[in-house]
């Protein structure tokens, strides 16, 4: 069901889906919540499943600030809790995707109270190093000039493994076609909130509920070297390799990434459900 959220005089569209333990996914950079649909349909039976559209993707409005001050994460953040707090939804997971899990990561260590559990899909906790930062600089030039469209057209294929784009090019277009609606004010916002982004790897070693990694071994977005030096920081952590897997493993690896969202979800539900029984 489609419903809407107004933040900051500005509308949010969002989904909902199924019953029970609330679940939010938060889709990354040149997506919108069509990302996840495949995922919904796996997860719908098992829990209840929000999946909003960033600000500035999809119908969704960008969030602004005042004259020389810059969005942050931290903003998104708080635009994620008080989504949250108008849904009336406490003791939450949280799964994002890329940028998504920039996001989440920023809420986790600001809200971390709220959560249940928590998970980076193809993220990372790292900051940018400083070549990345450069890269993304030049990208901005670039989307400046020649808008969001010719960007994503070049950049999205980056994202997908070889032998998948080869096998499945319309997957690739399908989602570059998406990409058109994206203004160049958006994306730029989005690169400019990851460049400045901290590394947050703190909040992983602070995290006392489950947290959950799933990893592409081909990924160039969110690399599997960098990932292994985190997946240990956490108390208690899920890891999952999808091999021959690129940032895409929604769209790549769909029954294996649905399996273990799933498995995810409902461990988390099941040790809460032991944690109560001990107690009474």
């Amino acid at each position: 069901m489609k419903e809407t959220f107004v933040y900051q005089d500005l509308i949010t569209h969002y989904y909902r889906h199924g019953s029970g333990q609330p679940v939010v996914l938060l889709h990354g950079f040149g997506e919108d919540n069509s990302i996840f649909n495949n995922q919904v349909e796996a997860l719908k039976d098992i829990c209840e499943v929000f999946v909003p559209n960033l600000p500035g993707s999809g119908t969704s409005g960008l969030l602004t600030k005042g004259a020389g001050s810059k969005v942050t994460l931290t903003d998104y953040a708080d635009w994620l809790h008080a989504l949250l707090q108008h849904l009336k939804l406490q003791q939450v997971i949280v799964l994002g995707h890329s940028m998504g899990g920039y996001i989440a990561l920023a809420y986790a260590e600001k809200y971390g109270q709220n959560l249940k559990g928590f998970g980076l899909l193809h993220s990372t906790a790292f900051a940018d190093s400083e070549e990345k930062k450069d890269t993304r600089l030049k990208a901005i030039k670039i989307i400046e000039a020649y808008g969001s469209y010719s960007f994503l057209k070049s950049t999205i294929p980056n994202l997908f493994a070889a032998g998948f784009k080869q096998q499945h090019p319309n997957v690739v277009s399908d989602l570059i076609e998406k990409g058109s609606s994206f203004s160049p004010m958006a994306l730029v916002q989005y690169y400019q909130m990851m460049i400045d982004r901290p590394d947050r790897t703190h909040v992983l070693k602070e995290l006392t509920i489950p947290v959950l990694f799933i990893v592409g071994t081909e990924d160039i977005a969110a690399p599997m070297d960098d990932l292994m030096q985190q997946v240990h920081m956490p108390a208690l952590c899920y890891v999952h390799i999808l091999q021959a897997v690129g940032h895409m493993g929604m769209l790549e690896a769909t029954t294996d990434f649905n399996k273990h969202l799933v498995n995810f979800i409902t461990d988390v539900r099941m040790s809460e459900a032991h944690a109560s029984k001990q107690f009474k």
